[in-house]
């Protein structure tokens, strides 16, 4: 993806990092359920594989930062990036 994108202007490839566990409770749809009970599949850490980024340029711990702190995180690099400016 990032050979297809970033010649256009930029990539900036974000891992969200949330265990499995964490996920499952956060779960308001009840999809994990419903995948580990085989009524859906192909579901991404249940039945198909989960493969976290190589080598991202941010990554986000969804169980340390608020949404607050990870925007700014998003922020700042793209700012370092050059991808964004910081408005005067």
């Amino acid at each position: 993806m990032r050979d297809l994108i970033e010649p256009l202007g930029g990539f900036l490839e974000v891992h969200v990092s949330t265990p499995l566990e964490e996920c499952e409770k956060r779960d308001r749809k009840g999809l994990y359920k419903l995948a580990r009970e085989g009524k859906i599949t192909g579901f991404t850490g249940i039945d198909d594989p989960y493969e976290a980024p190589e080598a991202p340029e941010a990554v986000i711990d969804t169980l340390s930062m608020s949404p607050d702190e990870a925007a700014h995180t998003l922020l700042l690099k793209l700012e370092a990036m050059g991808l964004v400016r910081q408005s005067s």
